[in-house]
């Protein structure tokens, strides 16, 4: 059969390039593998979300004296019905996937996809049949999966990835997460919050390594404030798996120590998949695990695009959903403002919440800048002490000679809500006194951003 345009992988990527292709009037088919949504709706963004929310239900009512109220009987966090929860939810996702194929006229074709020259792919569906499908352009969107050290094997019960993490049959009364980027932050918080006794170890001096190092310091202070070990400038050696125990041999400065825990969580990081869809066959070039592709998502091969973590980038659903607008504009001939790479949101959704848009004040310096800080801290915001969360700050950094926004780093309860207003206000090179003179609603949390930029320029009323 013959489509306009075939995308494979239906992650936030590849549904979302289909999606739009379909709108611009495309014949448009999606091939998938398995459950539509990809990682993200199924494994990874979405069901993480539901486990963290029933985390933070759980600490609310373990809490509830703080708020005046009295909850009669002791409070227990059901770890099975949590899991059904966020399959549930993840379950939800996938077939609003399948919904918003069918209200465009989406052809969904079930199989392992493999690229053909030509224009090409065969799909192996699971009765190992071969069906080949021919398009004017093919996009591929297969994203990427849990990262794997040497010494780190992952065998799915002991050590394990984020995928068996969401769905463990017991909940472990001890765990040690190995790596402190976005998934092992959240699935450390999550855990510990339930009361498993976890241990976080980061290879880098601070957890969370690519934030600020202010907003990773406080992280940490209130990850052990909650009873959580952190363990950075330190590595995994080995994991010795003795019975239903795993010795956990680690590096730190101060010598190695073995930790024993019941499970052992390899959060290091994604890598591509890439292998085995045809890449060699079809003569499109990669290094390492990532396609080569021009400004506009184009292979080396004429007909051949690529987006998201196939591609090199921040692995980030939300970056994925751009890349896929911009490569299908841009078959459609729209010639669409191309994906500028320095405003890109990051958030973690642990608690307290991270989010961060542009340079870090480390960043800043190292590229020369002369710089205004303005940090307006959460013990001073009357929302966020009415709400009993006064952990963490804003933080915003602008170029002191141009007055450009540099970036914005932010710590605290329902931060990664807030982001979005500088992200579109460096966008539109919004100025630091047209953020002041924005009347920002009160109490809320997001009137910290007009704080913080006021103090950067010496005009903060509230600090």
């Amino acid at each position: 059969m013959k489509y306009d345009i075939i995308v494979i992988g239906s992650g936030p990527g590849g549904y979302v390039a289909a999606i739009r292709a379909s709108q611009l009037g495309f014949k448009v088919a999606v091939v998938e593998r398995s459950e539509l949504g990809g990682i993200c709706l199924n494994w990874g963004c979405i069901p993480t979300k539901a486990l963290l929310k029933s985390a933070s239900v759980f600490k609310y009512l373990k809490h509830a004296n703080d708020y005046g109220i009295t909850v009669n009987g002791e409070v227990n966090a059901d770890f099975e019905a949590i899991v059904k929860r966020s399959r549930g939810v993840a379950e939800s996702m996938s077939k609003g996937i399948q919904f918003l194929f069918k209200k465009n006229h989406i052809d969904v074709i079930t199989g392992h996809a493999k690229l053909k020259p030509g224009k090409l792919v065969d799909v192996v569906d699971a009765e190992k049949n071969t069906t080949t499908y021919e398009a004017d352009h093919i996009i591929i969107a297969t994203g990427g999966r849990s990262k794997e050290l040497p010494n780190l094997k992952q065998d799915g019960k002991k050590i394990i990835s984020y995928r068996e993490a969401m769905t463990l049959p017991l909940q472990p009364q001890s765990m040690v997460v190995v790596g402190s980027g976005a998934i092992g932050t959240e699935f450390a918080y999550f855990y510990q919050t339930l009361g498993t006794q976890v241990t976080l170890v980061e290879f880098l001096p601070n957890i969370l390594p690519i934030e600020d190092e202010e907003v990773s310091k406080q992280l940490e202070r209130s990850f052990k404030k909650i009873g959580m070990k952190v363990m950075t400038d330190s590595s995994v050696e080995s994991v010795n798996v003795e019975g239903d125990i795993c010795r956990v041999l680690i590096k730190t400065p101060k010598g190695e120590q073995t930790v024993e825990a019941d499970v052992v969580l390899s959060a290091i990081g994604v890598v591509s998949n890439i292998e085995n869809i045809g890449l060699e066959e079809t003569g499109i070039t990669f290094v390492r695990d990532k396609i080569t592709i021009d400004d506009n998502y184009k292979t080396n091969i004429e007909g051949y695009y690529a987006i998201g973590d196939v591609v090199k980038g921040p692995a980030l659903a939300h970056v994925a959903s751009a890349e896929g607008i911009i490569c299908v504009e841009n078959i459609a001939g729209l010639n669409p403002e191309p994906l500028n790479y320095n405003n890109i949101p990051g958030c973690t959704y642990c608690s307290p919440e991270v989010a961060s848009v542009g340079m870090t004040e480390k960043a800043a310096l190292a590229a020369g800048y002369e710089i205004k800080i303005g940090k307006f801290p959460f013990t001073a915001s009357g929302k966020a002490t009415a709400s009993g969360s006064r952990d963490g700050f804003v933080k915003v950094i602008f170029d002191a000679k141009s007055n450009k926004w540099l970036g914005a780093h932010f710590i605290g309860e329902n931060v990664t809500e807030m982001i979005a207003e500088v992200v579109v206000a460096r966008k539109l090179d919004t100025t630091a006194h047209e953020i002041i003179k924005s009347v920002h609603p009160h109490p809320t949390m997001s009137e910290s951003i007009m704080e913080a930029v006021a103090t950067a320029y010496g005009e903060v009323i509230h600090l």
